[in-house]
């Protein structure tokens, strides 16, 4: 199977498990851009991509920013298996508490327990999927991306300690099988 084919097929899967699920582009979403311009503020213009590199599952939609266009199939792969994760933690806690755990426990900026726990099931299955397609050096060079993405401006510094990430980062790598492709 090619990697398109990969892509093509995964995203027929999650329409399968998720009949509604659609991709839909951000810039053409009005609540989106609010979105966007409320991050700019609250996080004092360090987020400042949401609405140009980030995707986003929101009322079991897949929101995708202009570069979707120009993402690879490999890159899409990988991030629909990251995005099926959040639909299925959203089918699981329900839309209300996971936004609750999402925004708000503990804190919203900082200190933002939930959005950790979220994310962090979320990127194990990135974690996987770069090291299943990509090979074990990819997943790798994933460490210190996905530190700076939890301790930064990405996710309103979700979690300040950085060596929390990098020690739960090598315990995921520690349980993939030794050898993949490339």
């Amino acid at each position: 199977m090619t990697v398109s084919q990969r892509h093509v097929a995964f995203l027929a899967e999650m329409q399968r498990e998720f009949p509604t699920f659609s991709v839909e582009r951000k810039r053409d979403d009005r609540m989106q851009v609010l979105i966007d311009r409320l991050l700019k503020v609250v996080t004092l213009g360090g987020q400042k991509s949401y609405l140009t590199q980030y995707h986003t599952v929101l009322f079991g939609k897949l929101w995708v920013p202009d570069s979707w266009d120009r993402m690879s199939d490999v890159d899409r792969y990988i991030l629909l298996r990251h995005e099926i994760v959040h639909l299925r933690q959203g089918r699981r806690l329900g839309f209300v508490p996971m936004a609750f755990l999402y925004l708000f426990w503990c804190f919203p900026l900082g200190l933002a327990y939930g959005r950790a726990r979220i994310e962090w099931e979320a990127y194990e299955e990135t974690i996987r999927a770069t090291d299943e397609v990509l090979g074990r050096d990819a997943t790798l060079a994933l460490r210190s991306w996905l530190v700076a993405r939890f301790v930064g401006p990405d996710y309103g510094w979700m979690w300040p300690f950085p060596r929390t990430i990098e020690r739960w980062f090598d315990a995921v790598v520690a349980t993939l099988p030794e050898a993949g492709p490339p």
